[in-house]
């Protein structure tokens, strides 16, 4: 009987002629657990959907299952999870998890994992408890946070008994309990006996992983065992933004205000469920502040009522840019002033839309273009393309491209207008170490040119760019 598990030999991958894998072979033995590292873009996750069968490949890959169909013996765990409603549809919109209503639409987390177990077995569980998801099961799906959908993924995957579970960079989005609880699953699943491919970061590798691959440009520089290994060389040179690009698109705009955000006793609540507990917070033009918080702290619902998507604004007492909610303005009023990116965000934008079309909806604030982009605009969107250095992504598909390419351009869409606030919920997330450098720098050169009020959500307290000055925590709903 072979020792072998898993193995590939000679897997070439091309989309539209461009080579996403190349001759990659290498072999995963019985005894050992296996994590995918690389750069955003060299080929990760197309390695992973290609071991799971969802891509055409030149070569060979053997499984060394024991009888069944592939797809019986091999569970993933997403980047981005997708949900359907009660009609069996994906037709769901962002601001829908915000509104009890319209959410009601959506199943519940019980509901969920009641099509993979019994109801009697799901509450007598014990992975429940070791997930932390017990008290997620009444919550509709679409209202989960990042770390919370990644928990449920992650307890779907293990109901179906998998002998290979394939985890897509498992720990994005999860705050640092998350991360510890997540690295000692993964290590008492391989002590059960299951199959861990893990494609991740060189500083999250669990202690349970024996062999490590590194991808680059999607060919195999590495392949060996952890110990041996030794993670490439991270540039981490400060590249200066182009100062006439920069004067270019200095906003002409003179948007007077003295608070940006003004929160008095606010509270927010779904039902029975306590989301934010008389938060008392004021964010000044100009200032930079950092919000942090476990997940389900309640930080996107926070974030929600000052980007204008969630309608329990209306019945607190919000001021945005010195106007109360619910005088008189718009929520397009309110949107032109700030730019916005957050994972939860992500999910919603159509993966056929070339990155052009996804820059230039920020424009007009929808998820997708709509409206017709003027030659002046279109300048502008070019601009920006260059000034973050993803002009070569303009006719590219979003679906194209790696998670932290796709981060970028929806940074650029966040970027657009030259809002003067911006709200960037976990922003480096996706983004390879050499990103996160770049874009932490990018951020503090931005704001420093333009100015720019900035609220900003990280799990990571070394990705918060150094203009920072301010901080807010929340702790079930509270500031602490």
């Amino acid at each position: 009987m072979s020792q072998h598990f898993l193995e590939l030999q000679d897997v070439t991958v091309k989309f539209a002629g461009i080579i996403a894998l190349d001759d990659i072979s290498f072999h995963v033995n019985n005894n050992e657990q296996w994590a995918i590292v690389g750069s955003s873009g060299s080929g990760k996750t197309v390695l992973a959907h290609t071991i799971l069968g969802k891509h055409f490949h030149t070569g060979y890959i053997n499984y060394f299952f024991d009888g069944g169909q592939i797809h019986q013996h091999i569970a993933i765990v997403e980047q981005q999870h997708r949900f359907k409603n009660l009609s069996n549809t994906s037709d769901l919109y962002y601001q829908q998890r915000f509104n009890s209503s319209d959410a009601e639409n959506t199943i519940t987390v019980k509901e969920e994992l009641k099509e993979y177990v019994s109801e009697k077995e799901l509450y007598e569980a014990k992975w429940a408890d070791e997930l932390h998801i017990r008290k997620l099961f009444a919550k509709p799906l679409i209202q989960l946070s990042n770390g919370e959908n990644k928990r449920v993924q992650l307890a779907i995957a293990l109901l179906t008994n998998p002998g290979l579970l394939i985890f897509d960079n498992p720990f994005l989005g999860l705050d640092a309990d998350g991360r510890k609880l997540l690295h000692h699953i993964i290590d008492m699943l391989s002590e059960k006996g299951i199959h861990i491919l893990l494609i991740t970061s060189p500083q999250e590798i669990p202690s349970s992983i024996t062999h490590v691959a590194e991808l680059k440009n999607g060919k195999i520089i590495f392949s060996g065992e952890k110990k041996n290994f030794h993670q490439s060389f991270i540039n981490k040179d400060i590249h200066l933004l182009d100062a006439a690009i920069l004067s270019k698109l200095k906003q002409q705009d003179d948007f007077s205000f003295e608070y940006a955000v003004k929160m008095k006793n606010v509270s927010i609540a779904y039902g029975e469920n306590k989301i934010l507990n008389n938060i008392n917070w004021q964010v000044a033009k100009g200032e930079k502040w950092s919000v942090s918080g476990p997940n389900g702290a309640g930080k996107s619902t926070l974030l929600s009522l000052i980007s204008a998507d969630n309608p329990q604004a209306y019945a607190n007492e919000i001021y945005l840019f010195d106007k109360r909610r619910g005088t008189g303005e718009s929520i397009w009023d309110i949107k032109q002033k700030i730019g916005f990116i957050s994972p939860e965000l992500h999910v919603y934008f159509d993966y056929g839309a070339t990155c052009f079309e996804v820059i230039a909806s920020g424009l007009f604030d929808t998820i997708g273009l709509f409206c017709h982009v003027t030659t002046v605009q279109e300048e502008k969107i070019v601009l920006w393309m260059k000034l973050l250095r993803i002009e070569n992504l303009r006719t590219k598909r979003l679906a194209q491209l790696s998670g932290g390419q796709q981060r970028m351009v929806l940074l650029a869409r966040a970027l657009i207008k030259n809002p003067p606030l911006l709200i960037l919920d976990e922003p480096s997330q996706g983004l390879d170490d050499e990103q996160t450098f770049y874009f932490k720098n990018l951020v503090d050169q931005l704001c420093q040119a333009f100015d720019t009020t900035l609220i900003y959500v990280s799990h990571y307290a070394e990705q918060v760019p150094s203009c920072v000055t301010k901080f807010l925590r929340l702790e079930n709903g509270s500031v602490k």
